[in-house]
């Protein structure tokens, strides 16, 4: 289940849709809301970039994936959705010049100047409370695409690399198309060169990368995970993604993914501790204790006379979570349970004497000018309850000794 579907509505597709579905609700949206299509039309112009940036993410597999888990919270800095990039990213789609679906060129605009970055990538990093309270440094693996160290990049020896002549070392070719009365003029992969701009003779292509002008590397990235880092929170290794000729490598991202405590449950900067006292504890007094998430004891005292009551919460100050990148610490919030003696724990004498230390009991509230028939407390089995009250039965059964409380007159 996806965390924020915003983007997802953005485009009109469910959550569950396909790339294709994803890439058609695109085109379709795109074209409708074009500013050169609705010139006097601001909102268009805000729907074209909304589309194209809920676009930009959910047709890349990591960022969709960092989406659906940690909402625009996992993807804010690095690696987001580019509010200003609409025209360049149409631009990519429909092929530079428009005139998709007989619109000629009303679409204008060419490719993005400049080198294009390489795609930022993003793992998520599994962190359990212990880790985010100490801070910790792993070591990581990392598969990535680098420049080819044998012919540098060229893709084969000297003199062997050469401009494509098909598209003139552009690797795109503008291809004009009749259907009728209408002209189309559109951008499409040059087929010589498969887009690379450069043909190499097969017999001259680099041995190592086969003229593929980069390889596979292995590198070991050290993840710090800082003390107080937050759930989503991300850890950024700049220029560590896939390398290419005329590429800005983009980043490696590695995204905190808090894990569930079997003691503690975090809120900011502070801890949740829920522990259960015996009933004499909560009465008179004691002690317990907490064992913290570096391993360190802490001895709680219960001061004699200080009534704990059941669901009731008490602060330990600077002992939550540490502050990131501060020295402070969070307070600890300590939730009590209070566990109640089993039936006929004492004797009649035993009880008699709580009566002379315990408050006095609460008047009974029935008049005493009327009749009350006196009932007796029966166990209950939860298998025939649910929350909300008892659950149906039929009249018959009820009648055929469905016994729920038992009665003894007055």
């Amino acid at each position: 289940m996806v965390k924020d579907t915003k983007l997802y509505d953005i485009l009109g597709v469910s959550p569950d849709a396909t790339d294709s579905q994803i890439k058609k609700a695109y085109r379709v949206n795109a074209l409708k809301y074009h500013p050169d299509k609705n010139q006097h039309s601001p909102e268009a112009a805000d729907k074209f970039k909304e589309v194209s940036s809920a676009y930009e993410v959910l047709s890349d597999e990591q960022k969709r994936q960092v989406y659906d888990t940690y909402g625009m919270e996992g993807l804010s800095g690095q690696g987001g959705p580019d509010m200003g990039n609409a025209e360049d990213l149409f631009s990519h789609f429909f092929g530079g010049m428009g005139g998709m679906g007989g619109m000629g060129g009303m679409f204008g605009g060419g490719a993005p100047s400049g080198p294009r970055k390489s795609k930022d990538i993003m793992h998520a990093i599994r962190a359990t409370l212990e880790d985010l309270y100490k801070g910790k440094v792993s070591k990581l693996a990392l598969k990535k695409t680098v420049i080819c160290k044998t012919c540098d990049g060229k893709g084969g020896k000297e003199g062997a690399v050469k401009t494509c002549p098909g598209c003139k070392g552009q690797g795109m070719k503008f291809v004009t198309r009749q259907m009728g009365n209408v002209i189309q003029r559109f951008q499409t992969v040059c087929p010589d060169c498969n887009g690379e701009g450069q043909i190499i003779d097969p017999k001259d292509r680099c041995k190592t990368c086969l003229g593929k002008k980069t390889t596979e590397e292995k590198k070991i990235l050290q993840v710090h995970i800082d003390k107080g880092m937050a759930n989503g929170q991300k850890i950024v290794f700049q220029g560590e993604g896939d390398q290419g000729p005329g590429i800005i490598p983009g980043d490696v991202i590695f995204v905190v993914n808090e894990q569930p405590h079997e003691k503690f449950e975090r809120r900011g900067d502070d801890l949740l501790y829920k522990v259960k006292i015996d009933l004499l504890t909560a009465l008179a007094g004691g002690s317990f204790g907490i064992k913290h998430l570096d391993g360190e004891w802490l001895k709680v005292e219960i001061i004699p006379g200080e009534v704990i009551a059941p669901g009731s919460f008490k602060l330990i100050e600077g002992k939550g979570m540490p502050s990131y990148r501060h020295h402070n610490f969070g307070n600890m919030i300590v939730e009590f349970e209070v566990e109640f003696p089993k039936d006929n724990f004492a004797t009649p004498e035993q009880l008699a004497a709580l009566e002379t230390v315990l408050p006095p009991r609460a008047k009974l509230e029935i008049p005493a000018d009327v009749h009350a028939e006196e009932v007796i407390l029966a166990d209950l089995d939860p298998s025939k309850y649910q929350s909300g009250g008892a659950m149906e039965e039929d009249d018959d059964d009820m009648h055929a000794g469905g016994e729920r409380v038992q009665c003894a007159s007055q």
